[in-house]
């Protein structure tokens, strides 16, 4: 399938890691020009290189999702470089120790602080780009935008309050935003979410797969226990999901959330 995306150009936030980082390769493998944005340089300049690797085209960008002057920043590097953006991905996000429950931290202990830092880095990471570079879609009247939510936005983890509230206002801000930019700007303008589930990437392989006895640790059995086709996702499964909600293909989708967990949300338990 020729999905059309030669000559596009797509920013990837959070894309040094490994779920935007492969959503960041697939579009570009596609001929899109990729923007990588991330907190960190050194990330971003790797992933470049990977992409360099296979013939596409990316450019690393250093940017702070949460600090407006330097998304700022950051889009006009972007704009020099190629003139335009129709793709925004925003996947910069993740989860504090601070903000989790545990033996250690009960609920009624969790501070404020820790509380609205999760939720910024879950919630406005999404929003203050949006704001910039929604603007450039606006004036242009297209343009696609796809957030990267989580099951845990649709099904709360236990535990994990901070990181599931924040990506619950993801989830309802897409939807907010689709209606938005549709009624007031252009219908050409699509807004969607992924929600992945459980998905092994380097960062968690520890936490799920035992390196010493091989196969999955108790962490990871449990998780399997509750997903019906009874592995882990992967993070080109993700970025299969993106290119198909980026292409035209998808023209008539905006405001869905589309969950690739394997089934663990839609499994009661029994």
């Amino acid at each position: 399938m020729d999905l059309n995306l030669r000559g596009k150009t797509a920013v990837v936030t959070g894309a040094g890691g490994a779920i935007c980082g492969e959503i960041a390769k697939a579009l570009a493998l596609e001929g899109a020009d990729v923007a990588i944005w991330d907190i960190s340089l050194d990330a971003a300049t790797r992933k470049c290189r990977e992409i360099l690797a296979i013939k596409g085209k990316a450019i690393p960008v250093q940017c702070n999702v949460l600090n407006k002057e330097e998304v700022k920043t950051a889009l006009e590097a972007t704009m020099d470089e190629y003139g335009n953006i129709d793709i925004l991905i925003n996947g910069a996000g993740g989860s504090r120790k601070e903000a989790t429950t545990s033996i250690d931290l009960e609920f009624f202990d969790i501070g404020q602080e820790a509380l609205n830092d999760v939720l910024m880095l879950n919630y406005m990471s999404a929003v203050i780009p949006c704001q910039a570079v929604g603007k450039i879609f606006a004036e242009n009247k297209e343009g696609v935008i796809i957030n990267i939510s989580s099951i845990a936005g649709i099904l709360p983890l236990t535990r994990a309050i901070g990181y599931s509230n924040g990506k619950a206002a993801t989830t309802n801000f897409t939807k907010w935003l689709a209606v938005h930019m549709a009624k007031n700007y252009s219908p050409r303008i699509r807004v969607n979410a992924i929600a992945p589930g459980f998905i092994l990437t380097e960062q968690n392989r520890f936490l799920l797969e035992d390196e010493k006895k091989g196969g999955l640790t108790e962490r990871g059995k449990t998780i399997i226990k509750y997903v019906p086709m009874a592995r882990l996702g992967e993070p080109k499964e993700i970025a299969g999901t993106a290119l198909w909600l980026v292409s035209d293909s998808a023209s008539f989708v905006t405001g869905a959330v589309i969950i690739v967990d394997g089934g663990f949300t839609a499994f009661s338990g029994v």
